[in-house]
């Protein structure tokens, strides 16, 4: 044995690995999906399972629900992550799906981040999945209707997974206290302490894993952990980190949202959406664009103020910016909620342009509508 063999500590894996479900009947949450009269269930039971994309948020166990589909039908499992695998490994994994067929075993292809793949990455799955070569399985956590090619998803079937609720996120930290791969019962935590561990986790059962072992292992000679005890070490780990992406669902899910909010009179709502997105990240010069939209388009006449107050929030934000400008757009998000809606200006613009693309350019008069629309009604006040 040499030095370095010497002084080597054994390696440890994560906790959220080693607590990954081994059948499906270990698995949590997801009961219309994974439950036993859910489809994963009833496809099992069927001559042969489908090709499916898995869609949902990190943390949901896309990944893990394919390793276990694929041991459940008995079948090879072939794992590739879009971010660095191409046309050159899916004709690789086709070949060897077609040796191992030939052999009498099938295989189940799985490619994480699906989306990721290009048009031409994706048109090469299209004739192995529709011969049946191969199971494909994908993960994404993107629309599948925007980021996955009509073709190749008219072949698949679509599972949504959704957050994980608290009362599943509880039975995982709890299993993770108990079970051998975890911390064997040697680990307490008061009730109101698993709770806070739970909260912070935002539906991710991986981060909740990857929570509750950064908390332990900071007070390693510990066993019992009290409700205050977990909040001063949750708050040296690090800030609670909200889920948004600029690019993904979550963008246009908060923003749509937001809109909806003002447009329903709700000032709490809009500003809680409001502090979703600045928290998240979003460019704050995007919300001040759409505020100033929503004045014209939803507020229009019935207060002509709207606008100036919308556009005057675009102001400060260019002028004194983030975190002070975050009061100046609370500001505007509230009075455009608390306004009165009149959508007469939009309805007007949009039905003077459907008129001009259906007559074309009709013969100008000056100060009147064109012979043949003097009994248009474009703008119509209420």
């Amino acid at each position: 044995m040499d030095l370095f063999e010497s002084s080597a500590r054994p390696v440890i894996e994560p906790l959220a690995h080693r607590l990954r479900p081994k059948t499906l009947e270990e698995w949590v949450g997801h009961d219309r999906v994974v439950g036993e009269k859910g489809l994963i269930r009833v496809w099992l039971k069927a001559p042969r399972f489908p090709s499916i994309l898995l869609c949902g948020p990190p943390g949901v166990g896309k990944t893990t629900l394919s390793v276990l589909i694929a041991d459940a039908i008995g079948e090879r499992f072939i794992q590739f992550s879009a971010v660095n695998s191409g046309v050159k490994e899916i004709k690789e994994a086709a070949e060897t799906a077609r040796h191992w067929l030939s052999l009498g075993r099938k295989t189940v292809l799985f490619f994480d981040e699906i989306h990721r793949l290009n048009k031409s990455q994706q048109d090469g799955l299209l004739p192995h999945v529709e011969s049946g070569l191969f199971t494909l399985i994908g993960a994404t956590t993107e629309n599948p209707s925007y980021e996955v090619n009509a073709a190749l998803l008219s072949r698949m079937r679509v599972v949504r997974l959704e957050r994980l609720t608290e009362q599943d996120l509880m039975k995982i930290l709890e299993r993770a206290l108990e079970h051998e791969s975890g911390f064997n019962g040697e680990i307490s935590l008061d009730t109101d302490a698993k709770f806070k561990i739970v909260k912070q986790s935002e539906g991710d059962a991986r981060r909740l894993l990857t929570l509750l072992e950064a908390v332990i292992a900071l007070r390693p000679n510990d066993v019992i952990f009290s409700a205050e005890k977990v909040e001063d070490l949750l708050s040296q780990i690090g800030d609670r980190v909200i889920p948004y992406d600029k690019s993904s669902d979550h963008h246009y899910q908060t923003i749509s949202a937001f809109i909806k909010s003002m447009r329903g009179s709700q000032p709490d709502a809009a500003v809680y959406y409001l502090a979703r997105m600045l928290e998240g990240g979003e460019d704050p010069m995007f919300i001040a664009r759409r505020m100033i939209i929503f004045a014209s388009e939803d507020v229009g006449n019935a207060d002509p103020r709207a606008l100036l107050v919308a556009v005057a929030a675009k102001e400060a934000l260019e002028t004194v910016g983030l975190p002070e400008a975050r009061i100046n757009l609370a500001q505007a998000a509230i009075s455009l909620a608390l306004a009165k809606k009149d959508r007469a200006i939009y309805e007007a613009i949009e039905g003077a342009l459907a008129e001009v693309r259906e007559t074309g350019a009709l013969p100008v008069r000056l100060g009147e509508l064109p012979e043949g629309l003097k009994s248009k009604k474009f703008f119509c006040p209420r």
